[in-house]
């Protein structure tokens, strides 16, 4: 097989060259492409009660407002498939059914028009269930994610590599793909996932030397907000910088709104997408002559809600203070009692220490409006 992944000039690995597969696009929701050229798209899931069809809308748009862009959903049963239906006319963007133990609830699920259906081989492995389900999404044009976990790897396999999950994670993923290959169905994104960061990084690594399939990356049950955002941070972050990775979903124990908030700003930070506000804030030190966390923390809260990419830096001291506010769109360098508000290298302002935040967010709302010609609100 081919190398799919390759180092430029400069010495820097490039994107892993992956097939591309579409999502979504039909009945007023959104396309979403995996793979190719295209961005690395973020997810997340639902995790209301399935008989909760009211919580399940309301979650979903409260995800499409946050700017998520795939919507994963237990469906756990042929009941939960049928209501699906309800659910499917409300959302804007792809919905994708997560069917672990059901052959009929996947089945159900596609006749619903559900965008994409997750299967875990750990939970179907036989064949002829799999060729079902595939000769339903192919007719639909509904593609496959082959989601692995590591709690829940094929039986056969954690025997056969002698508890090894690393090798059974990804020997259960690459079966499970040639399995629906020989029902001629090649619409298939993958996903090796473990709790243990180390783990999904080693699997993913193997994983895109072994298929050019469009990858899901993520690090599983990886923990309340705190620890959960740093192990998916190192995990989905390592991997993305080494060019591996189609798609994401950051799993926290947390609302969802906030993993699609800590997606984007992995891409952000790694160059790979650019969304909203990247906030840049010095760190303190004994050079600088005011605490600007109180600012810095503000202008968070008050200009969080802008989807559109600018750069706004807040620095407190004479050292990388300039050569920050030559970096960004907007800079604020605050002094005790007077500070300077640059747009790029060119110092727009002089201003009183009290009127810091009020005029850096004057400033930063007038260039989106002659950037964008809006406020970049997310609708």
């Amino acid at each position: 097989m081919r190398n799919l992944i390759e180092i430029n000039d400069y010495g820097a690995i490039d994107r892993r060259i992956s097939r591309q597969v579409r999502v979504g696009g039909r009945d007023g929701r959104k396309a979403v492409y995996i793979g190719g050229e295209a961005p690395v798209s973020v997810q997340s899931m639902i995790k209301k009660n399935p008989e909760d069809v009211a919580g399940i809308i309301k979650d979903c748009k409260r995800l499409e407002n946050s700017g998520c862009e795939l919507i994963r959903i237990t469906v756990p049963d042929e009941k939960a498939a049928v209501r699906l239906r309800g659910i499917l006319k409300e959302c804007t963007v792809p919905i994708i059914a997560d069917i672990h133990f059901s052959t009929r609830a996947a089945l159900k699920a596609v006749e619903a028009g559900v965008d994409k259906i997750r299967l875990n081989p750990g939970n179907l492995p036989r064949k002829e269930d799999v060729g079902k389900i595939a000769r339903e999404c192919k007719n639909a044009g509904v593609p496959i994610r082959v989601g692995v976990n590591s709690g829940s790897l094929p039986k056969d396999l954690l025997v056969k590599f002698s508890g090894d999950r690393v090798q059974a994670a990804i020997e259960g993923a690459i079966r499970h793909i040639e399995m629906l290959r020989e029902f001629d169905f090649e619409d298939i994104v993958v996903a090796v996932k473990s709790s243990h960061t180390d783990e999904m990084i080693r699997s993913n690594r193997i994983l895109a030397s072994k298929t050019d399939r469009p990858i899901h990356l993520g690090v599983t049950e990886a923990g309340c907000a705190w620890e959960g955002n740093i192990r998916s941070s190192v995990g989905i972050g390592t991997l993305l910088a080494e060019g591996i990775g189609d798609t994401i979903r950051v799993s926290l124990t947390d609302d969802p709104v906030e993993e699609v908030k800590t997606g984007y700003e992995i891409l952000r930070s790694l160059g790979r997408r650019s969304f909203g506000i990247t906030f840049i804030s010095c760190p303190m030190c004994g050079r600088a002559e005011i605490d600007i966390a109180p600012i810095a923390g503000k202008l968070r809260e008050e200009l969080g809600h802008l989807s559109k990419p600018l750069r706004v830096a807040v620095m407190g001291c004479p050292v990388n203070g300039p050569g920050e506010a030559a970096g960004s769109d907007i800079c604020l360098l605050a002094g005790k009692e007077y500070g300077v508000i640059y747009r790029g290298e060119k110092a727009l302002k002089r201003v009183r220490s009290g009127e810091y935040l009020e005029e850096t967010i004057r400033e930063i709302i007038a260039l989106y409006k002659e950037t964008y010609g809006d406020t970049g609100e997310i609708e």
